[in-house]
């Protein structure tokens, strides 16, 4: 026992628990994992203890996209940030709080950092999946020199530093005070929104969502974008409140999977497909930084959204007006952004999967737009993507493309705007196979297997059509900080710039989930409007042959193509 700021700080006594090792995301498990005793408050006093004195006298956000378990999960979170010597934990009202805004409001407010409770784009539910990660001041993903230590404080943590007070009510607005250590409840939209107004032309997209030939459709997918999207496109700009499809947050997501891409969001884009479709169409993830880009019966492909919002930045989104700085993709992303990079002069960087490495390109200011072919979009106001970021970006595109163009005339739509950057650029055939939920055991057979490929294979190797020009597990330096990441991907790039990548994602909570990507560029404007399956279909059976993916996983089909 002991007293902390005026606070009486208890020690309790706990055991490690196997497994805590913090990913690209975060820790992520299923949720009955966390709710172990003392899970979760093992891996957070891990990172107290793992970040030493200086969160004395800090403070703290607090937030989560609303999944089961969330507001025990902040009570607990709270408890060790007054134990631990935290002056002050900002939370938002019921601990709800999307994965942008809380880097929004770390930045805005100046914060040690923030906790975020949120698998993202996975399940939620009792039976389903749980997360937690830490941003750091700047708002973006804990480095690696951070997760390093906090994993190898888990595997000795033996005391809890948890202050003897009681649970806050979270459902109210206002201050809290126990001792000098507070708890102050916010509004989880206020300062996200205040960043958004520095970025995008608010009165022109009020005055475009207000044209009677325009509409649009946004699913929150039960998630937490419900209540941005509400306050955000309805309140600030204007939009009926029937454009927001299911913007009320369930603890499980109202058992859908909270993953915007064509399988996942397959209401939404029936309703894109339908004959009365909307002009426009978005949904977002879980905790609100995922997104994806509909028009009318067409898919617009995240590795050309990025690439699109970059080449018109500068004219149609007012904080990009004096230029970009730089732009980044992850390495599976497609080459479509390098095209951009590459006509319009601007410096480009390929990075490993995970958005800490664009923060530390942004924080370097060589970096103002980037994404990863994962439905990731972001810019350097915040250090996460953003989802509504996004939306607001096409948005921004949609109603400069339209300004003289009448009520009634033929607007300039999403698959229009698409069909005029490839024949500017030409266009990046992209495709992902995920075969989620795999044998780990199996997955790691079959990864091996093409290391030794690999290993064989020469430059001008024939694989299928396709001649060899480089085959690697990649690797990254980062150009800021020298840091180093190896094995982030297995790649092969043929001749003509196609590729085929393999990765197992570091983002499920059990199992692997085996990521496969093909890439084939074209320049020929006869072929800009194919079907991508169509188009990529013989390098998918090159790739499904070199890999023996079947023979290895026994899948024959993939959970999910985009």
């Amino acid at each position: 026992m002991g007293c902390v700021a005026g606070v009486i700080v208890k020690q309790v006594p706990t055991k490690p628990y196997d497994g805590q090792k913090t990913g690209t995301s975060g820790l992520r498990k299923k949720t009955k994992e966390f709710m172990q005793e003392n899970y979760l408050a093992n891996w957070v006093q891990s990172l107290f203890t793992a970040l030493g004195d200086e969160v004395k006298g800090q403070s703290l956000g607090l937030g989560g996209d609303g999944r089961y378990f969330g507001k025990e999960a902040a009570q607990i979170i709270i408890k060790l940030a007054a134990g631990n010597g935290f002056k002050r934990v900002i939370v938002g009202q019921n601990a709800l709080m999307a994965t942008p805004a809380a880097s929004a409001m770390i930045r805005r407010r100046k914060l040690y950092g923030g906790l975020i409770m949120s698998a993202s784009h996975n399940p939620g539910g009792p039976d389903a999946d749980f997360g937690i990660k830490f941003n750091y001041s700047s708002g973006e993903p804990a480095p690696e020199r951070i997760t390093d230590k906090i994993y190898g404080e888990t595997t000795k943590v033996a005391v809890l530093n948890m202050a003897d007070i009681p649970d806050v009510d979270l459902s109210k607005l206002g201050s809290t005070s126990f001792g000098e250590f507070e708890v102050v409840v916010v509004d989880p939209v206020e300062d996200y929104l205040e960043t958004l107004r520095g970025v995008f032309d608010f009165p022109l997209l009020r005055s475009f969502l207000a044209r009677p030939d325009f509409g649009l459709v946004f699913d929150s997918m039960h998630a937490v974008t419900g209540p941005y999207a509400k306050r955000i496109l309805v309140q600030e700009l204007g939009a009926p409140a029937s454009c927001v499809k299911d913007g009320e947050p369930q603890p499980d997501f109202a058992g859908g999977h909270p993953d915007p891409n064509l399988t996942y969001a397959e209401e939404l884009v029936k309703i894109m497909w339908s004959d009365e479709s909307p002009a426009f169409g978005a949904a977002s993830d879980g905790d609100g930084d995922r997104n994806m880009i509909l028009g009318r019966k067409f898919f617009m492909n995240p590795s050309d959204s990025v690439a699109i919002i970059a080449a018109n930045a500068q004219e149609c989104i007012p904080y990009f007006k004096s230029g970009l700085k730089g732009v980044a993709r992850s390495m599976p992303t497609s080459g479509a952004l390098d095209r951009v990079a590459s006509a319009l002069g601007l410096p480009f960087f390929e990075t490993p999967t995970g958005w800490k490495f664009f923060g530390n390109l942004m924080d370097a200011g060589k970096c103002s737009v980037c994404g990863e072919e994962s439905f990731g979009t972001g810019g350097d106001h915040i250090r996460e993507k953003d989802g509504i970021f996004a939306v607001l970006a096409w948005l921004s595109i949609l109603a400069a493309r339209n300004r003289e163009v009448p009520v009634g005339g033929a607007l300039v739509g999403v698959e229009q705007v698409a069909l005029e950057h490839w024949k500017k650029y030409g266009r990046n055939f992209f495709s992902r196979y995920d075969y989620e939920e795999c044998s780990s055991a199996d997955a790691g057979r079959m990864m091996d297997h093409l290391r030794g490929v690999i290993a064989a294979a020469q430059p001008g190797d024939a694989f299928g059509d396709f001649k060899l020009k480089l085959a690697d597990d990649f690797e990254y330096t980062d150009p800021i900080d020298g840091s180093k990441a190896s094995k982030q991907g297995l790649r092969f790039i043929f001749e003509d710039g196609s590729r085929i990548i393999f990765r197992l994602s570091g983002t499920g909570s059990s199992g692997a989930t085996i990521r496969l990507y093909i890439e084939q560029y074209t320049a020929d404007p006869a072929l800009l409007t194919k079907d991508a399956q169509e188009a990529l279909g013989p390098i998918i059976k090159v790739a499904l042959e070199l890999s023996k993916l079947a023979e290895f996983t026994g899948r024959t089909n993939p959970t999910v193509i985009t």
